[in-house]
């Protein structure tokens, strides 16, 4: 199967039990979590060789952290031992009609500090077929960023495809840069982007004037903006309340506009890492299924199918992804 390349922090994610708030935990569930990762951990759970790049401090929590990738199935040969602390996050998961509650402290973690020519991109991402990567990475700290930009650069260089969740968040960037000063040198070596229109008018300073199709437009100046962008994709949540959602999926690649159907989550788990499980399906189906509008499919039925998962992880197998495209949803006991 095809190598893929993920890049990113992973955190320690401590969530409270059930639907506890913060406040009336005693006790937190720990795992490991983080975008790029979860990404890889679709795709290494479908088959594909997959090495994830990232760094923990050394100690018994980085090697602890390491063990949890390799449980994954995910290669940990490029996950450096450096630096005093890992990043956290505190999950407090919504129920009905109260939205869930994340705080971070990732402040000056082992990620953020290490120095950009500690990666040997080279040599990280030969015999590559994807790499995989998202704005949170670059907002962390300007390390990162560059770090980020010199794999871009290798990746052009190899003819390794690139793809990009490149969704910010604002109240990261906190080193003197912004999203506008960063991402639009990134996105320029991307082949396929996952944006909305939103971020697309936010960060690259397009316009849309039009009333109808606004993010078929969107796509495609940014396509013209950035002739190495290929496809713009996006997804669409409806909320009907923190436990049920309405999903969507859709894709402009320079010819046609294409959308899945709608699927309904009724009873959500655990909404974290659902973005992360589309892109790992919708990567799944560029380099298997070689069908844009297949793609997205399989992508939404993945991302449905982790609202059901505890964790950041996906851990379907593609034949649960498949029976729901294929329109299965009763939830029957196979044996």
């Amino acid at each position: 199967m095809p190598k893929i390349v993920t890049f990113g922090e992973v955190l320690l994610r401590l969530s409270t039990p059930g639907f506890q708030k913060i406040e009336q935990a005693e006790i937190f569930e720990v795992t490991f979590a983080g975008t790029e990762m979860n990404v890889g951990a679709s795709l290494a759970r479908f088959g594909f060789e997959v090495s994830h790049v990232g760094v923990f401090p050394d100690n018994a929590m980085g090697k602890k952290a390491k063990a949890f990738i390799r449980k994954l199935g995910i290669s940990d040969k490029y996950i450096f031992l450096n630096g005093e602390r890992t990043g956290l996050y505190f999950l407090e998961k919504g129920a009905v009609s109260r939205a869930s509650q994340i705080v971070y402290d990732r402040t000056n973690s082992a990620f953020v500090n290490f120095e950009p020519a500690g990666y040997n991109w080279e040599e990280i991402l030969e015999g590559a077929e994807w790499f995989h990567w998202c704005g949170i990475t670059p907002a962390s700290g300007e390390k990162p960023a560059a770090a980020l930009l010199e794999a871009l650069k290798v990746a052009k260089k190899l003819g390794v495809r690139v793809s990009s969740d490149i969704y910010y968040r604002s109240n990261m960037w906190n080193y003197g840069k912004t999203p506008q000063d960063i991402l639009p040198e990134l996105a320029a070596y991307c082949e396929i982007i996952l944006a909305s229109r939103k971020n697309i008018e936010e960060i690259f300073g397009i316009t849309v004037e039009e009333d109808k199709g606004k993010f078929q437009i969107a796509a495609q100046k940014l396509m013209e903006h950035f002739p190495n962008v290929k496809k713009v994709i996006d997804t669409e949540r409806t909320q009907i309340s923190a436990s049920h959602n309405r999903l969507s999926a859709r894709m402009w690649n320079g010819t046609d506009y294409l959308k899945t159907q709608t699927l309904d989550v009724t009873h959500i788990v655990d909404r974290v890492g659902t973005g992360d499980a589309f892109l790992g399906g919708f990567i799944y189906g560029q380099m298997i299924l070689k069908d844009d509008l297949k793609s997205i499919e399989f992508g939404n039925a993945a991302s449905a199918l982790k609202h059901t998962i505890p964790g950041d992880q996906n851990l379907v197998e593609i034949y649960e992804i498949e029976n729901l495209v294929d329109g299965d949803v009763s939830g029957k006991i196979r044996r």
